[in-house]
């Protein structure tokens, strides 16, 4: 049965929905309850560990049988499992739910399988409705779900030639405000911000997320990888969350040791080496390279050694979004094998 246009709408407002719930080691998740009839009865989403998950939380809305016959739009799987919750396919199956449409599958071992327990109540199931937003939401959790790390984002700024500096080490700033102002944002939205010693050292950046001069709500832990060691009195020190400092070049122990602390999203802000590193290690889940129509020359590239020693063997990436901003241009990519099972 093929997605209507009043599911499409559901799901649209399903996606709204599922931000509104905090990130942490439960995925952020909107549900949406429609009638036969196609009209919005109930809304709910998952207000954190051990609150009712999404479809329950709308459910919890509608008087006992009010839901029989209805179609439920969920942004993920209903899960098939008993945690500190129930298992939503049951509850969906007990409220009488007909249909479900959900965008995402739900890649744990345990949880997953929701589809196959609602089939089998013979509740009519359609998946993949909005899939790649739906990803966008929760990639963190679905990486941490699948490869057991944090997702990371490397990011960096660039001229219009690659480079990330001019010949001085000067770098501020290569973009315009806008572009700068789009960084903060998506810091935000991150669990922990890394940088190498070499640009705390150079650069003393507070990784602070901010709107002008006001902090955002949210501050991504700062991370500090690395042998050098950083002064007592480096900007980093003051940030509203305590950094975490690695002395070592083992970006997988960091991501796991970052993993066991409840980390689920890395923003690798630099510079060159950091980054090149991650990349190299096939660690880089998605790039954001900020372009500025900008010339600089020399041998400051944004870029280092990134283990490619021919073009069979260059990092091919997918572009998922072409991003104009100001003068500036984003491109957000990501490793054209990245949805692949176990990929890096």
């Amino acid at each position: 049965m093929a997605v209507n246009e009043a599911e499409r709408r559901a799901m649209t407002r399903a996606l709204e929905l599922a931000t509104l719930g905090p990130r942490g080691v439960n995925p952020q998740v909107g549900a949406v309850v429609l009638s036969p009839d196609g009209e919005i009865i109930a809304e709910g989403w998952h207000h954190g560990a051990g609150t009712p998950h999404a479809e329950v939380d709308a459910l919890s809305k509608l008087a006992p049988g009010a839901a029989h016959g209805a179609t439920a739009v969920v942004t993920l799987e209903p899960c098939n499992h008993t945690g500190r919750t129930g298992p939503c396919a049951l509850a969906l199956i007990d409220a009488g739910v007909s249909r479900v449409v959900y965008a995402l599958d739900d890649p744990g071992a345990v949880s997953g399988g929701g589809a196959d327990r609602l089939r089998s109540a013979g509740v009519s199931v359609d998946a993949g409705e909005q899939a790649g937003i739906a990803h966008s939401i929760i990639d963190g959790w679905l990486t941490a779900q699948r490869l057991g790390r944090p997702h990371v984002t490397v990011k960096w700024a660039q001229s219009l030639d690659g480079r990330a500096a001019a010949s001085d080490g000067s770098s501020q700033w290569i973009t315009g405000p806008q572009a700068r102002a789009d960084v903060h944002r998506r810091r935000a939205a991150a669990d922990a911000i890394a940088v190498g010693t070499g640009t705390v050292l150079s650069d003393d950046p507070s990784l602070t997320a901010r709107d002008g001069d006001v902090l955002f709500e949210n501050q991504p832990v700062p991370v500090v990888i690395g042998s050098r060691p950083t002064p007592d009195d480096a900007a980093i020190r003051r940030h509203p969350q305590t950094p975490l400092f690695y002395d070592t070049r083992d970006l997988h122990s960091v991501l796991a040791d970052l993993h066991s602390r409840g980390v689920q999203s890395v923003f690798v802000e630099g510079g060159p080496t950091l980054a090149s590193a991650f990349i190299a290690a096939g660690l880089a889940d998605r790039v954001l390279a900020y372009i500025a129509p900008v010339l600089l020359g020399g041998d400051r590239l944004a870029l280092t050694d990134i283990g490619v020693g021919s073009i069979d063997a260059a990092r091919r990436l997918t572009i998922d979004e072409w991003l104009p901003l100001g003068a500036d241009l984003l491109a957000i990519a990501s490793p054209a094998n990245h949805l692949e099972e176990g990929a890096p």
